[in-house]
């Protein structure tokens, strides 16, 4: 599979059949998807659904995964709702195995400064409560880096640096927690992209996430249009033996075809 074949993009919450109809139009053969809302929603799926779309991938050699929803607080605290995340990620890892997906991204959730431990606790025990479950029952998951919000900003996502990443990367087995290097993130963050290889290698990595920023603030650009150093990434990924895929998560169909082969002409 060359490089362009491997590059594919995320949904969002399009609705899949939709997505994959363009994905099949288009020679994409990776897509993400959310399914919290709108025509994806968790509760919509039926038998016939879900075995249309598996035939569709099947047909057409495409690997989905389900993309979970960053609003939901991981790092949850409070009585009643901390159970319903512990349900809301089960429910995912459930569908995604019914869909026949090939990953979940997941993530630590956030936290308000003034109760960081306790966030970091509830966050660390249910990601390995979640990695049990879904090994158990044959889903891989892949926690993706979050981004970096303004020092004066009441809430902060959490593992967005290499620090804090460390932590659940050492407490949770690679067979059990993959990673969802999300390039933009890194470039929010003094390790950047180098960095993040540095310490944690390509081991772990089941997914790569593509955007451009400036380094600034979160924002998805179209690369190019940022400063981050495409072709820099691409070959420390492709020389260090990344066989995976990237994900696209940026701009319109139309900007998505036409950066792809931007980002082939980048990695040289």
């Amino acid at each position: 599979m060359t490089l362009k074949d491997r590059i594919g993009f995320d949904a969002g919450g399009t609705r899949l059949e939709d997505a994959l109809e363009w994905a099949v139009e288009n020679h994409f053969y990776f897509l993400d998807f959310n399914a919290d809302s709108g025509p994806n929603h968790m509760e919509s799926w039926s038998r016939d659904r879900i075995k249309a779309v598996r035939e569709t991938c099947e047909r057409n050699g495409i690997s989905i995964g389900l993309h979970t929803l960053s609003a939901v607080n991981i790092a949850e605290t409070s009585p009643y709702v901390s159970r319903a995340v512990d349900e809301y990620l089960r429910a995912s890892i459930d569908l995604a195995n019914s869909l026949g997906c090939q990953w979940t991204v997941v993530h630590a959730g956030y936290h308000f400064s003034g109760d960081v431990e306790a966030r970091t606790s509830a966050s660390l025990d249910r990601l390995q409560r979640t990695a049990r479950y879904a090994n158990d029952t044959g889903a891989r998951i892949l926690l993706e880096n979050l981004n970096f919000e303004p020092d004066h900003a009441e809430v902060h996502y959490m593992a967005h640096t290499v620090e804090e990443c460390r932590l659940y990367f050492d407490a949770i087995p690679a067979d059990r927690l993959g990673w969802a290097f999300t390039a933009n993130h890194s470039h929010l963050v003094p390790e950047g992209v180098s960095g993040f290889f540095d310490a944690f290698g390509i081991e772990r990595v089941g997914e790569v996430r593509l955007a451009d920023n400036t380094g600034d603030y979160e924002v998805h650009m179209v690369p190019g249009e940022g400063t981050l150093d495409f072709g820099s990434m691409f070959r420390s990924l492709e020389s260090a033996g990344y066989t995976g895929h990237y994900s696209m998560a940026y701009g319109s169909p139309e900007q998505k075809i036409a950066s792809r082969d931007w980002l082939v002409e980048q990695a040289g």
